[in-house]
């Protein structure tokens, strides 16, 4: 598969350099640092290949320093527990000889019981809204001139495709709710491979938690006073999901203090089922004038 999305797929497919033990490579944003997302994807791909006969209901995870894009990332998986039913693994993702993020994640064998489940909130089909590149286009247009790298950074994750229900331009932030949808699909068609599929649903729901976080004080991450980083991520599986057809991600803050922002997400596919729900602390902190550096 040619393309980014080909380009995400392959940084997925680890290089194992040892039992418990692999490596992986980050792509080319246009950004000095690793996009979160990836790490976590990776991250989970290291410890899913650890584990037979499971598959992961929950992981949560600590980022501690930013990435180096330009180094490989080393995971070293921990095997905590095998239980009769549940297994747990811990992750530590390594550059530069100190972990940049710790992942723990818990496995299940398959078994039935008890369901009930939000409904999906109201949201118009995906067909009849503009696809997320197009409306970056506009938003380029409408705020320039803009900064080449902020520019290269708005376009660079073309592997999923976004299309939200409510689009707001980052580059010329006002006030609004604290909640947003953002329908989402993989660009081409996917392998039926359902862990590549896991880890695609891992790596696409670090977008857009902390722009929901960040609406209703009028700001945006692209503001040069503004420090904004994923400090924490924790992602729930439910049922299982095709990556490469679309998916509804309903998003609210329910608050923000301390420069931290809480954003939740509950995940919906085409049909209705919630296949996945997402929690995320950031920070948001406004330096003014202050030189910004790194959280």
């Amino acid at each position: 598969m040619d393309g980014m999305l080909g380009a995400v797929i392959r940084q997925l497919d680890l290089e194992q350099l040892e039992v418990n033990l692999f490596r992986g490579t980050s792509r080319d944003t246009g950004a000095p640092r690793v996009f979160g997302g990836q790490v976590i994807g990776q991250a989970l791909v290291a410890a899913e290949r650890t584990v037979d006969g499971r598959s992961p209901h929950s992981l949560h995870a600590y980022f501690l320093l930013a990435g180096d894009a330009a180094a490989p990332i080393v995971y070293q998986v921990d095997r905590v527990r095998d239980g009769r039913s549940f297994s747990a693994r811990r992750v530590q993702a390594i550059q530069h000889g100190r972990p940049i993020l710790s992942m723990i994640a818990s496995f299940q064998v398959a078994e039935g019981g008890l369901e009930h489940a939000a409904p999906m909130p109201a949201a118009p089909p995906p067909e009849g809204l503009v696809p997320a590149a197009e409306q970056i286009e506009r938003w380029l247009a409408e705020a320039a001139p803009v900064p080449a790298g902020v520019a290269e950074s708005l376009r660079a994750h073309g592997a999923i495709e976004f299309r939200p229900v409510d689009p707001r331009n980052p580059l010329r932030p006002a006030p609004g709710e604290p909640r947003q949808a953002v329908w989402f699909r993989a660009v081409d068609r996917l392998p039926d491979d359902p862990r590549l599929h896991r880890c695609l649903l891992a790596y696409a729901s670090d977008f857009h938690l902390l722009g929901t976080a960040i609406r209703p004080h009028g700001r945006s991450w692209y503001q040069r006073s503004m420090v904004v980083a994923s400090i924490d991520h924790a992602l729930w599986f439910h049922r299982p999901a095709r990556v490469d057809e679309w998916l509804l991600y309903a998003m609210d803050s329910p608050t923000s203090q301390s420069a931290r922002g809480l954003a939740r997400g509950a995940i919906y596919d085409r049909g209705g089922r919630l296949v996945a729900s997402v929690a995320q602390e950031g920070l948001m902190r406004d330096v003014g004038d202050a030189p910004r550096r790194a959280p």
